[in-house]
């Protein structure tokens, strides 16, 4: 999907584009006999998804930082949409301590999971670490969502073989990970101040989540699991993600509105993602705009996807509870 298509909202290839909303790519889906969790379901274009998907029939448990955000997005889609099953539970993705209690309360309700949507993220913050004493943003958008879904994968991987049904994961990137550090990812700066740029330090985290999901769809096809993974660009967006930089987005717009998605629309490529049955068997793709699209070569080098698994890994060993 090129500009033109962006601007224009011309269809791709999969029938959606730019211009298509989160009810127009599901239409006619039926998700009743799916469960599924997305992080950050509480606010922006996550509670669009939750909505929508809950809409669709599908059991959505809603992973979030702030349960009273949750619940009202819980409350608000009960109101639409009385028989909607959806659930709230807790986590913060920068907290490696939080993700495990969170895994561990979400296993104890004995749940399927078909399919995982990790959509909960910050973006170009200052320069802070996490309570691990890791990079923010890496630990929150990447190192989190690595850690949860790796909990969550024996769920998943029961989930399709007694179900019969495909798994998937949804990884939310983003287009900024064209402009991540030179290298890709700074494995041996990630966490020096002096290195910092919160700009490429978010581009560096949205990398890192095609480089998860690349890794992913490889280790499942070698396993034979019948589960896919996939990352989604879901568009320029207003939205709460951007309260680091909202005067400046405020400006960017004025001067590129016709570049810029609503949130209906920003939640589109997810859902797309998520529950289109055109993807069965599709994995390891970057989509924009609910079409297949290329990231960059960085995105698409598996010695890159195979070291980011490595180093994510020992950090969360060194990280392991003792």
């Amino acid at each position: 999907m090129g500009l033109v298509d962006l601007v224009t909202g011309r269809r791709g290839p999969s029938g959606f584009g730019s211009s298509s909303t989160a009810e127009d790519v599901t239409n006619g889906i039926d998700a009743s006999n799916l469960t599924i969790l997305i992080t950050g379901g509480a606010s922006g274009i996550g509670a669009e998804a939750s909505r929508v998907l809950a809409m669709r029939g599908a059991r959505v448990v809603i992973a979030a930082r702030n349960l009273t955000a949750a619940s009202e997005v819980k409350n608000a889609i009960l109101a639409e949409y009385p028989k909607a099953r959806i659930e709230c539970l807790k986590i913060d993705l920068s907290s490696l301590s939080s993700v495990r209690s969170f895994a561990a309360e979400f296993l104890a309700t004995k749940l399927p999971l078909n399919i995982l949507i990790n959509n909960a993220g910050i973006m170009m913050i200052p320069y802070e670490l996490s309570p691990d004493g890791i990079e923010m943003q890496f630990a929150t958008n990447h190192l989190g969502h690595f850690l949860l879904t790796n909990l969550l994968l024996d769920k998943m991987k029961e989930t399709a073989k007694e179900s019969g049904i495909q798994g998937r994961i949804v990884n939310l990137s983003s287009i900024a990970h064209i402009a991540s550090y030179s290298g890709g990812i700074q494995f041996s700066h990630l966490n020096d101040k002096a290195w910092y740029s919160d700009t490429r330090a978010y581009s560096q985290s949205k990398l890192a989540n095609i480089l998860h999901a690349k890794e992913l769809a490889m280790r499942f096809k070698a396993e034979g699991v019948d589960i896919t993974a996939n990352a989604v660009h879901p568009g320029f967006i207003m939205t709460p993600l951007m309260r680091h930089t909202f005067y400046i987005m405020r400006v960017l717009k004025f001067f590129s509105s016709f570049l810029w998605k609503n949130v209906p629309q920003g939640a589109a490529t997810t859902c797309y993602a998520a529950l289109h049955p055109s993807l069965k068997d599709v994995t390891g793709q970057y989509f924009v705009d609910s079409n297949k699209s290329n990231c960059s070569a960085y995105g698409r080098d598996p010695e890159l996807a195979h070291k980011l698994w490595t180093f994510s890994q020992e950090l969360i060993d060194k990280h392991s509870p003792s």
